[in-house]
């Protein structure tokens, strides 16, 4: 039933329950992030915002560096008054252009840190469906820095990634 329903092969449960005591079972995390199709929704989100923001900065760049160089090009022709105006322009564009860029910024970690607090909270709420029938006492995401060896017994990887998609297509 285990292999037909997805779960774990009948070998690789029996050989955790073999194991005694606890037991534990990883899921590769860099394996959700480029399999998982709502991690990559996500992620094309940001990406699609952060190249919003960059035009939008680009923009103000531009109106800025048109301004400066009309000035450059014409100062000459200009009186002190229309060159201090036109000073005091530029040094509120840029003023603009730097508060702008920090907004967008904030923005853009803000929702970065939701929609990865999301993802965070789908994948918790499936391992626990997952983990009903399996009785694992602990599931840990396996981030190379942090972990030194594991065996690949219990690795719940694919299982992980084909539960999730299949969550995220049918609710799509």
């Amino acid at each position: 039933v285990l292999h037909f329903s997805g779960g774990a092969t009948p070998s690789k449960q029996a050989s955790m329950q073999a194991a005694g005591g606890t037991k534990v079972a990883y899921f590769e995390i860099d394996s959700i992030q480029n399999n998982y199709i709502f991690f990559k929704d996500v992620k094309d989100a940001l990406q699609l915002k952060d190249m919003e923001n960059a035009k939008q900065l680009t923009a103000l760049k531009n109106a800025f560096s048109a301004k400066y160089q009309d000035l450059q090009k014409n100062g000459q022709y200009l009186s002190q008054a229309e060159i201090g105006a036109r000073q005091q322009e530029l040094a509120q564009l840029e003023k603009n252009y730097t508060n702008r860029e920090q907004q967008l910024a904030a923005e853009l970690q803000e929702e970065s840190f939701k929609k990865l607090q999301e993802v965070k909270k789908k994948i918790e709420a499936y391992l626990v469906k997952y983990n009903k029938d399996k009785a694992f006492a602990y599931i840990f995401a396996s981030n190379s820095d942090l972990m030194y060896y594991k065996d690949t017994t219990y690795d719940i990887t694919a299982d992980i990634v084909n539960g999730l998609n299949s969550e995220y297509k049918s609710k799509n």
